[in-house]
């Protein structure tokens, strides 16, 4: 009797007109049960099992039975449902069908049954029987329980692309989004190993950068203790990345690594998998178009775990993506530096590197109007330096311009780090003191820096000596607008250089 005809699946006779009635025999039942389970509902293969299991222990004596499921990447057999206990050959004779024509009959070695599970011409698993009557089952239940079988495994194996689609699409996404705002390449990399760590649902992830020597620069983990944390960065930093067998290999193979038993990997002493115990690892190398420019190692300490094929596809996903992250971000990083050098270079003097004249006026400016708004005191020193015209004509230029660099150094020692010193142009400075100074105050500071030129320069050898004339001015008791600030200043300061130096402060 086929699937197809009337049966009674509770086993009762069944009534035909014009013939006695008769009642099925177990395998037809078997069948009967098989289509009303899987047209009613959407079943796992352990739910097809646990069906089939009570009607072959009675048809054929069974006492155990596994399905594996076949990765068509790798060609290997993972057991993903199964009842009684399983033996040690199980797997080796479940491989024996893969010996026969698609098409043949099951494979039987002593009392077990190999059965090869197809739909539409391709082979999704085996469906592996063990019992003391395997003979007395008919070619149509098995044929008919390996459809059922192959189109479950086919059904899920749907539903698991489906998930993997989604899963991936999501990750890869996520961290294009990201990744195309990082600002640095050590940012790009933290979120690659943050991503690794979402994608494959590891606990741990840690990743590093080399410098161009090869030599460890940066390194950063996810899932880390502080202790572990700081443990790595001490045993890292500065070291040859070449010292780990982990990283030659990846680097080498240009794409990630999938390692299910870290046991029998060569890792670096003190690395990531040593340090944590990690049992099972992925790592991918962070690839530029200039080569291996870090790694990042994802994995578990809690577990071992097996990588399917699924696995690697997003694992080179993720490289790859990776990678084009990390050169945008690199790019990103040289732009902004360069922005930031322009910046520099338009607010700062090229020879001191002190801020320039623009960059004072802006400063002065915001402190006028906070000074005003607040009710409290700022005071700009105006200073020209006495001799440097001589230094110049005796010793050189370059003795001079060596002289205003030094200049401009002790003037930054001897003011507090909230105030501001900028070079105005030839041999004049300007110092601008902030945080409520009275006139007292201001004339202090003045004198200490006119004590400090005074002191002698050596350049290249050769003792050099200036002074300085400095005037003062303050805001609001002189002026409360920056300009005026600056002439009553410089008034000041031309009435000290015609009193041979040192500090005057602007009349009232």
């Amino acid at each position: 009797m086929t699937a197809g005809s009337a049966v009674d699946t509770a086993g009762l006779p069944m009534g035909i007109p014009g013939e006695a009635a008769m009642t099925p025999d177990r395998q037809s039942l078997l069948l009967a049960e098989l289509v009303a389970f899987m047209t009613r509902d959407t079943p796992s293969v352990q739910h097809v099992l646990d069906l089939t299991e009570p009607h072959l222990r009675e048809i054929a004596g069974l006492t155990a039975a596994t399905v594996y499921e076949l990765d068509s990447e790798t060609g290997m057999m993972t057991a993903t449902a199964q009842v009684g206990e399983p033996g040690r050959r199980d797997q080796m004779v479940a491989g024996k069908v893969f010996r026969t024509p698609a098409g043949g009959k099951p494979v039987v070695s002593g009392e077990q049954m190999a059965i090869r599970l197809r739909i539409g011409g391709q082979t999704v698993g085996v469906l592996l029987l063990t019992g003391s009557a395997l003979g007395e089952l008919q070619q149509d239940t098995i044929a008919t329980m390996a459809l059922h079988f192959a189109t479950t495994l086919q059904g899920l194996a749907a539903e698991k692309e489906r998930q993997f689609v989604a899963h991936s699409s999501a990750t890869i996404q996520g961290l294009f989004e990201q990744g195309m705002t990082a600002g640095s390449v050590e940012a790009a990399a933290e979120l690659l190993a943050r991503a690794a760590t979402a994608a494959f649902r590891t606990e741990h992830a840690g990743m590093h950068l080399i410098d161009g020597e090869g030599r460890i620069r940066y390194v950063h983990g996810v899932g880390f203790t502080p202790e572990i944390r700081e443990g790595l960065v001490d045993s890292l930093l500065g070291k040859a990345a070449t010292d780990s067998p982990l990283w030659r290999a990846a680097a080498e193979a240009g794409e990630p690594l999938l390692v299910a038993d870290a046991a029998g990997s060569k890792t670096r002493s003190n690395g990531f998998v040593q340090s944590i115990g990690i049992r099972s690892f992925i790592a991918m190398p962070l690839m530029s178009r200039t080569g291996a420019v870090g790694i990042v190692v994802c994995g578990d300490s809690s577990t071992s775990r097996e990588w399917s094929a699924r696995d690697r596809i997003l694992a080179q996903q993720l490289a790859a993506e990776g990678a084009l992250i990390m050169d945008s971000a690199r790019m990103r990083q040289a732009a902004q530096v360069h922005v930031d050098e322009l910046t520099h270079h338009a607010f700062h003097d090229s020879l001191t590197g002190l801020p320039n004249r623009k960059h004072l006026l802006d400063r002065a400016e915001q402190a006028v109007e906070a000074a005003c708004t607040t009710g409290t005191r700022i005071a700009l020193l105006l200073l020209d330096l006495n001799g440097f015209k001589q230094v110049n004509d005796t010793v050189g230029h370059h003795a001079g311009d060596v002289l205003l660099q030094l200049v401009g150094k002790r003037l930054q020692d001897s003011v507090r780090g909230p105030d501001l010193v900028a070079r105005l142009g030839g041999d004049e400075f300007a110092v601008l003191l902030t945080g409520g100074p009275d006139e007292h105050a201001a004339v202090a500071a003045g004198e200490r820096i006119c004590e400090r030129l005074r002191e002698p320069f050596d350049i290249e050898g050769q003792e050099v000596r200036i002074g300085a004339s400095l005037g003062v001015a303050l805001c609001p008791d002189h002026a409360t607008d920056f300009g005026a600030l600056m002439r009553d200043a410089d008034a000041a300061m031309y009435e000290a250089k015609r009193g041979g130096g040192g500090v005057r402060v602007a009349a009232r």
